[in-house]
């Protein structure tokens, strides 16, 4: 039983240090949809969190859309909700987001990796501590924030486009809005990109 427990308080010590790892996430998991159209947004339980993906194509090369994804100092010219963004080092980032009325906002920091497999580029991120961010009485911070971005070239100028996230929204957000929320931010979130992508 004593060896069992330190198991476990060394796995849970890790995930803390890592954050929340989605890369476990695959086909064969139990997703419910939400939406099913043009947008495509689900959601699962994952290592005891709700998981959201939204998905979609866009008219635009892989190329285009990685540019505006990993810039990202810029999200708050792109993705409405973020107020503000800042580099703390050259791969963590303190994002914090806007909630609806009468919500507090939230906040996360995020370590951040980017990788290309031919046709499929991956901007994957978790969060982390860092000493530079400290915790703002206005927001509630998002500690086991963590998501993925998947593009996926079809040709020169179209593109998969899919984003996973942790929906986990911590403080005063009731669980019986929770699934309007996933289903408004992932529609958001595509729209933003969409809209950057064209100017």
């Amino acid at each position: 039983m004593m060896k069992i427990s330190k198991i476990s308080l060394i796995f849970f010590s890790l995930s803390l240090i890592f954050g929340l790892d989605l890369s476990g996430l695959n086909t064969n998991q139990d997703w419910t949809t939400l939406q099913n159209d043009a947008v495509i947004i689900k959601t699962t339980q994952y290592l005891g969190f709700p998981i959201c993906i939204t998905e979609t194509t866009l008219p635009f090369s892989l190329k285009t859309i990685s540019a505006i994804i990993e810039n990202v100092n810029e999200y708050p010219d792109v993705f409405l909700r973020v107020t503000q963004a800042r580099s703390l080092e050259e791969d963590i980032v303190h994002i914090m987001l806007d909630m609806p009325f009468p919500f507090a906002g939230r906040d996360y920091i995020i370590k951040y990796n980017k990788h290309k497999f031919g046709s499929e580029w991956i901007f994957n991120f978790s969060a982390v501590e860092h000493k530079d961010a400290p915790l703002n009485k206005d927001h509630v911070r998002l500690i086991h924030a963590a998501g993925e971005w998947e593009l996926t070239a079809i040709n020169d100028h179209e593109t998969s486009v899919s984003y996973t996230w942790n929906g986990e929204l911590r403080g005063d957000f009731p669980n019986w809005a929770l699934d309007r929320a996933w289903v408004t931010q992932g529609n958001e979130i595509l729209e933003w990109l969409n809209d950057a992508l064209k100017d």
